[in-house]
């Protein structure tokens, strides 16, 4: 398998999700006359990201898995997001990133050293990179965004997390 398969469409469709409950987010906010905006702050636990952060680190996760999985230098989002309308573009953003990439970007990728300043001068290779680190850390991510969503009422379903599947 091309990592490819596992990376492009898979962060795209997460995100996508992600859209969604936000979407519904605003819209249940709307309809029960809140401030949506008090999610963007929200979080599960004191030690643990906002809402913000828990969908800026998954956005990151995202163009960084890609950009070192074909060697490519990942762009610049400073975490400036305050809003949801701020939060939706930061996701689109990254989409349109992930749509830049073709199948054969990622030739060599399963093998090609992938490191960040913060391992220390270690790195690893791709497909262990992607297995042990970026799939677990953008999940841990997207699910705790979804959890303070849901945690806070807004009404999503597995069938929401899960999203669209690729029946044939």
């Amino acid at each position: 398998m091309n990592l490819y398969d596992a990376t492009v469409p898979i962060f795209t469709k997460f995100l996508t999700n992600l859209e969604g409950w936000l979407d519904r987010a605003v819209a249940q906010a709307t309809a029960k006359k809140y401030d949506p905006e008090l999610w963007v702050e929200t979080r599960l636990a004191l030690d643990q990201y906002p809402l913000r952060g828990q969908i800026q680190a998954a956005c990151d996760q995202a163009k960084y898995t890609v950009a070192k999985l074909t060697g490519k230098p990942p762009p610049s989002h400073p975490d400036t997001e305050k809003t949801m309308a701020e939060l939706r573009q930061r996701i689109r953003t990254v989409k349109d990133y992930l749509a830049t990439f073709s199948r054969e970007d990622f030739e060599g990728a399963e093998e090609r050293r992938c490191a960040h300043e913060w391992m220390g001068g270690k790195g690893m290779r791709g497909g262990d990179y992607l297995d042990h680190l970026a799939l677990p850390n953008f999940h841990f991510h997207i699910v705790t965004a979804y959890s303070i969503l849901r945690h806070n009422g807004v009404e999503l379903g597995k069938t929401v997390f899960i999203g669209q599947l690729p029946l044939t």
